[in-house]
């Protein structure tokens, strides 16, 4: 499948088994119980759709887009997103490990409450992606941008903030024993405390 353009389209219980999806753009579109397992998309839109109970395991999406998209109780298991826009698009109850995920922009994103234990995030475009109660123990978000982002009351135990911007991000009541901070993480960090940071 490649080109196509699809809108306000209900797609339930099908088998898209390690099918290529090159370009093409799906707006409005709900997919339910959908196995995209081994799919690829390259270059593929999909804007304010629904992904419900689907399978995106082991698939692979390079320079993809999902603006806006509501993905629930869906699995990413082994999904590799390479320089993918994931921008306003929000995840609850998905299963987000393991990941692959290089580049790309996942702005306004909202993964409340996910479980990314472990995941390397690096140079990730988080900017105020709402990561409240989010498990990043000893992930990797190193030269990611999360200025502006909620991190409240989530777990950042073990995670390499180095490099990471953290102007304007909400810390209130993060766990962060053993957390690996540069400078600017620091100040960030205790600015977010209420500390008065004075140079």
């Amino acid at each position: 499948m490649s080109g196509e353009e699809v809108a306000g389209v209900t797609i339930l219980d099908e088998d898209w088994y390690a099918r290529e999806l090159t370009g093409g753009s799906w707006r409005d579109c709900v997919l339910r119980e959908v196995d995209l397992t081994e799919a690829v998309t390259s270059g593929a839109r999909f804007t304010d759709c629904t992904f419900d109970r689907c399978r995106l395991n082991a698939s692979v999406h390079r320079q993809s887009a999902f603006v806006a998209c509501t993905f629930t109780d869906t699995s990413f298991f082994d999904a590799t997103l390479e320089g993918c826009r994931l921008d306003g698009s929000s995840f609850t109850g998905c299963d987000l490990r393991p990941i692959t995920v290089t580049g790309g922009s996942w702005w306004g994103v909202s993964l409340r409450g996910a479980d990314l234990r472990d995941q390397d995030l690096a140079g990730l475009r988080l900017t105020e992606a709402d990561l409240t109660e989010a498990d990043l123990r000893k992930a990797s978000l190193r030269g990611s941008d999360l200025a502006g982002a909620v991190l409240r009351s989530a777990r950042l135990d073990g995670a390499d903030l180095r490099e990471t911007s953290l102007v304007g991000a909400d810390l209130s009541d993060v766990s962060i024993r053993g957390a690996r901070l540069d400078l600017a993480g620091a100040l960030a960090l205790a600015e977010s405390l209420g500390a008065v940071v004075e140079t």
